[in-house]
């Protein structure tokens, strides 16, 4: 019986970009499980965890946790929202009694996509194809408290065709931060700006990143400094899905 692998969609691929999560389902599928969308489940609470209610997050993670019981993993297209499902929410339900060990629990079978498919699975290659030169950013939360950086880099080396090059400063951020972007606007756009120039001087084709709240402010910063540098998520690459048009942000609405 193939395992039941509770996909995580997250808000911004739900309601901005819901061909990654499409593509994360069939990257789950070649790996040899049945995927499921559990119709309950809402934000993960992070953005309440960040801004200091800590309530208001406990309601939401208890809420994910019900949504997701009858899946032997749950799997998110995001190292920051995987974050916040493995490691955060264990913190959140220290000492609170029996509730604790089902947070714990649910906890110990989240993981990040390609993580999920390189670590748990096994896979070594997606069966895609792209033509190009693609440089990936790592993004603070998968990298820092996941500590994914083979993971992506050894599926985006197994596309057919598919030139994998690096930026000089790999670890850097590109600026996002959630609401730090919000609050401090001009040290965001700062930080986008140097993070995009070192993004450029591999001279890419593409950029790729396994969080879309990272991909889309690189993309806005992109578009509104005239520069032709498009960006995806890994998933839409390694599934081979690159018939939406790369990520980006329209003039009108754009973050800063």
């Amino acid at each position: 019986m193939k395992p039941r692998v509770g996909l995580f969609v997250t808000c911004l691929v739900d309601l901005m970009r819901p061909s990654v999560g499409f593509a994360a389902a069939r990257l789950i599928e070649r790996s040899g499980c049945s995927v499921i969308v559990p119709a309950g489940q809402t934000c993960c609470g992070q953005p309440a965890y960040n801004s200091g209610d800590p309530d208001s997050a406990r309601d939401l993670a208890l809420q994910t946790v019900r949504a997701f019981e009858t899946c032997e993993f749950v799997v998110a297209p995001s190292g920051s929202c995987a974050s916040m499902l493995r490691l955060h929410y264990p913190a959140l339900f220290k000492g609170r009694g029996e509730v604790e060990q089902d947070v714990k629990a649910f906890a110990a079978r989240v993981h990040e996509l390609t993580s999920f498919l390189v670590n748990v699975r096994g896979m070594t290659a997606t069966g895609a194809q792209f033509e190009g030169r693609v440089v990936h950013h790592d993004a603070c939360s998968g990298l820092r408290e996941l500590g994914i950086r083979a993971e992506p880099r050894q599926l985006l080396a197994s596309v057919a065709g598919l030139e994998l090059l690096d930026a000089p400063e790999t670890t850097a951020c590109c600026g996002f931060g959630g609401l730090f972007s919000v609050k401090y606007p001009e040290i965001s756009s700062a930080v986008a700006d140097r993070k995009i120039e070192d993004l450029k001087t591999p001279a890419p084709d593409l950029v790729t990143g396994g969080d879309l709240g990272c991909l889309m402010n690189l993309a806005g910063r992109l578009n509104r400094s005239g520069q032709p540098l498009p960006c995806r998520h890994v998933a839409e690459i390694l599934a081979g899905e690159t018939r939406e048009p790369p990520i980006a942000w329209s003039e009108k609405g754009t973050p800063p």
